[in-house]
């Protein structure tokens, strides 16, 4: 089961808004996808929360973009940022990538993002959410949601 963007926000608002204060913290972020062979690829990434979606814009021809219209499967870290701080939390988003080839779509997104073109434009469908952090210096906080179910909250001393 996936869900985009606008499904996490109405389901689960509070986390939704840390998830996207977290990514809109820093502008690099880490994508990981699959190559041809099955073994991982990590490249740095710009996202965008735009329209109830989850947008991954990419360069042309790109191998993040290549891999994507192979394998749509992708998994989404956000930038953690100097030191060891981490406010926020850590999270980390999976799920499916899209490609939009619907010029009205992408015409909406140059609108609002002002990408350098062409580029590949990527919808994202979501498998997971999940936020790790640290409550009261003595306890690690692991939220998850899937898409239809609440999120499930793990605490360990």
């Amino acid at each position: 089961m996936t869900a985009n963007w606008a499904s996490l926000a109405a389901a689960e608002p509070e986390l939704a808004a840390t998830v996207e204060a977290r990514f809109g913290a820093y502008t690099h972020h880490t994508l990981a996808t699959l190559r041809k062979d099955g073994s991982p690829r990590t490249t740095g990434l710009e996202v965008r929360f735009l329209d109830g979606e989850l947008w991954l814009g990419m360069m042309p021809g790109s191998l993040k973009a290549l891999d994507l219209r192979r394998d749509p499967r992708f998994a989404l870290q956000a930038n953690p940022g100097d030191g060891t701080g981490m406010g926020g939390g850590d999270v980390r988003i999976s799920g499916r990538a899209v490609e939009v080839e619907d010029g009205a779509t992408k015409a909406a997104y140059v609108k609002e993002v002002e990408p350098p073109e062409p580029f590949h434009l990527f919808r994202t469908e979501l498998t997971e959410v999940v936020r790790t952090y640290v409550e009261d210096d003595a306890y690690l906080v692991v939220q998850v949601w899937k898409p239809g179910e609440p999120v499930r909250t793990l605490k360990r001393a």
